[in-house]
């Protein structure tokens, strides 16, 4: 055998052992997803998530596929719900969560602490955790924020894109601040955060805009989470962190789950819509159309082009983990809530190869074990503590 072949020889036998302690450390993990939208994409649509089904990225079937041993339903609705809408339907889909539950209690169990989890894992069950997206669920009252801590939420993203009227989004701060009566958290914001605090309910900062970020650091007492942002020095979205706020919470204590939206991953993304719309849609287009419509109307064969590579989004981990410390780093996929991803994430059941990934990179098990989940069990555990 000639060197070459001794070569290749070797290199498939190296990456057949990477792929099997992958496989074991991943199996032995408890991996935790801080957030997915199947609810609203799936669940209000009347598909039964408890068997598997022929769209978007979730079910049932496919979370344990992944080995994702605690996944975060988000409870979310569009800036077009407010006072009389918001708060209902937010406990409608609850709701649509409670009967998946109950319709299958042997697969999946509601989880209101990290011991739950844990003893849920142990079980060999999903633990089910109900997070919050967007303050305007709550209709600007801390008995509706009570009310859906009762029924099970662990987390309450302070806004979506849509700023309310205590607290100002990433977007807003970003792209509408003439239009804003104020930036940041007003005092009545702050009773929010201290309530939250009271109550047990993880701060989540995703998607605030960088004033209501600090005031919401200064103001709480917990470790807060970021449930699916990614690092804005690799991609300069209003969505993701600075490194001023990945600085501040490591200092606080908190966690960042990076996000798997191919938008916040890769900054020639909305360069690349933009040239394929050219030149699969048309080149003299006179609307001006959104990077999202433009996206929607390209065929299959241009969305899997923009898709990255995951090297990016092991890219944004590195970049995390060497900013904020090892244990301020987690998962949150963003699943069913967004319309790109990178190769070879096609949906929740590909959550192994985020580990083989990591482990390609020479993270230690026991790194690797704080970024799929112990570092959030650590936040999550902290809230009442």
């Amino acid at each position: 055998m000639n060197k070459s072949l001794l070569l290749v020889a070797a290199m498939l036998c190296t990456n057949e052992l990477l792929a099997q302690d992958a496989r074991r450390i991943h199996e032995a993990a408890l991996v935790i997803d801080t957030h997915n939208d199947v609810l609203y994409q799936s669940v209000m649509r009347g598909k039964d998530i408890g068997k598997r089904i022929n769209s978007g990225h979730t079910d049932l079937p496919r979370i344990k596929e992944g080995g994702i041993d605690a996944q975060v339903f988000a409870v979310w609705c569009s800036g077009k719900f407010g006072k009389g809408t918001a708060f209902a339907y937010a406990n409608k889909q609850i709701d649509g969560l409670m009967s998946v539950i109950h319709n299958h209690p042997d697969v999946i169990a509601l989880a209101t602490t990290a011991e739950d989890i844990r003893t849920l894992a142990a079980q060999g069950k999903t633990a089910a955790v109900i997070g919050i997206e967007g303050g305007h669920m709550i209709e600007d009252r801390i008995d509706y924020l009570d009310s859906l801590f009762a029924r099970g939420a662990r987390y309450l993203t302070l806004t979506w894109n849509n700023s309310t009227e205590w607290a100002t989004s990433a977007t807003d701060e970003s792209r509408n601040p003439g239009k804003l009566k104020h930036e940041g958290l007003t005092d009545f914001g702050r009773q929010i955060i201290h309530r939250m605090n009271e109550l047990g309910m993880m701060v989540d900062l995703s998607h605030v805009g960088r004033q209501t970020f600090s005031d919401a650091m200064k103001t709480t007492t917990k470790p807060v989470l970021v449930s699916h942002s990614n690092a804005y020095a690799l991609m300069a979205h209003p969505r993701n962190l600075r490194d001023d706020q990945i600085k501040a919470v490591a200092e606080n204590g908190g966690v960042i789950c990076l996000n798997f939206y191919s938008g916040f991953l890769d900054p020639m993304h909305y360069t690349k819509i933009n040239r394929l719309y050219e030149k699969y849609v048309t080149a003299d287009d006179s609307i001006k159309r959104s990077s999202d419509t433009k996206f929607d109307l390209l065929p299959a064969v241009a969305k899997e082009q923009l898709r990255p590579p995951l090297s990016l989004l092991l890219d944004h981990i590195d970049y995390m983990v060497k900013t904020a410390g090892i244990d301020h780093v987690g998962i949150g996929s963003d699943f069913d809530g967004i319309s790109s991803t990178p190769l070879g994430l096609d949906d929740c059941s590909d959550f192994p190869r985020l580990t083989e990934g990591l482990v390609q990179r020479g993270y230690s098990e026991a790194d690797i074990r704080k970024i799929l989940g112990e570092n959030v069990l650590r936040v999550m555990a902290a809230q009442t503590n």
